[in-house]
């Protein structure tokens, strides 16, 4: 790992760690970019691979006695002194051979905890302890179609459009014409045959001029009796308008 970039080191710690939801799971993102960032640090600071080594158990006994032991912000960093103290640099020549890091390293270790984790401790604590509730991600899709009917752009393909939505909101409606050569299809030639030859049939046949005119004089009598009725129905509104006038002077 120590040759791998960015994207490589995600890689192997993503399958070390098997995170297998980094997309839909914040936990699991959160926790591999922990692990990542303090491994490119440690690169950084050209750590030997036993430096290596202690510095990844540190970070990992730090998230674990977080999530497991529940403990505190303080109890951490005590903790935390009491490991440097073992594995960081020491006064006594004894155990001058079990010293991992040395003062400068030592110091920038508890620096890098203090930036990355114990300033967002309250962050982790929620991420472990707090239950959060299911999204529901969904997907809704608009279709916008452009009206063709007068204006100045085609038809969209139907390539790629399902019938249905085809169907119901791209296809135009049938007009008039069609519906009617619809229907004239429908019928069959016997009924068209039928239809024209009585469109053909004057419809006065067997009819005298006596008869015609004596219907038509009943429709001039009905329409002139209806004319009558309403210019006398007009005429008594008037006529009592005017008496009520006159009897209103009489009165003055």
């Amino acid at each position: 790992m120590l040759a791998e970039d960015v994207d490589g080191v995600q890689q192997k710690l993503k399958k070390f760690l098997n995170f297998k939801n980094l997309h839909t799971c914040l936990k699991e993102a959160i926790l591999l970019d922990y692990y990542v960032s303090g491994f490119l640090w440690a690169r950084g600071m050209q750590f030997s691979v036993i430096q290596y080594s202690k510095f990844m158990t540190l970070l990992d006994m730090l998230l674990h006695n977080l999530r497991t032991l529940h403990m505190s912000l303080e109890d951490s960093i005590k903790w935390l002194g009491e490991v440097m103290a073992e594995i960081g640099p020491s006064h006594s020549q004894k155990n001058e051979e079990w010293n991992v890091f040395n003062i400068k390293q030592a110091n920038a270790v508890i620096d890098y905890l203090k930036i990355s984790l114990f300033q967002h401790y309250k962050l982790y604590e929620f991420l472990f302890y707090s239950t959060r509730e299911e999204i529901v991600i969904g997907t809704e899709q608009v279709l916008e179609v452009v009206k063709s009917s007068g204006g100045l752009f085609p038809d969209p393909l139907e390539e790629g459009i399902s019938f249905d939505t085809y169907s119901t909101f791209i296809e135009p409606p049938p007009t008039l014409d069609t519906e009617m050569k619809g229907l004239d299809q429908e019928q069959g030639p016997d009924e068209s045959q039928s239809e024209a030859n009585t469109s053909d049939v004057d419809p006065l046949v067997g009819f005298t001029i006596k008869d015609i005119k004596a219907v038509l004089d009943q429709v001039t009598d009905d329409i002139l009796i209806g004319i009558q009725t309403e210019i006398n129905e007009k005429l008594q509104i008037q006529e009592e308008a005017f008496n009520a006038r006159i009897e209103k002077l009489k009165k003055a």
